[in-house]
């Protein structure tokens, strides 16, 4: 195993996982923002108004990019496993 496969690993390893937080995260970011922009229009400052909406996006969110994500990972591991002898030797 050398340095330059390792180096490759961890960078699959760490593109599939940023690949796969995007989804979730951009949509709390979105209702974030927009929830901030209703705020400061409406001068409210309620705290529960920030985090309910950004739960339900995550959880909408999640529910629809389930499959997607799924495939991504089960990808991700059906090549990490058929290719463990090479890996190995």
């Amino acid at each position: 195993m050398s340095a330059e496969f390792v180096t490759g690993f961890f960078l699959e390893a760490i593109k599939t996982t940023i690949l796969l937080s995007t989804p979730v995260l951009l949509s709390g970011l979105l209702v974030g923002i927009m929830v901030s922009i209703f705020q400061a229009a409406t001068s409210i400052n309620e705290m529960t108004m920030t985090f309910i909406p950004k739960m339900l996006a995550v959880a909408i969110a999640l529910i629809v990019f389930f499959p997607w994500m799924m495939q991504k990972m089960i990808d991700f591991t059906e090549n990490l496993l058929n290719n463990l002898p090479a890996y190995i030797g």
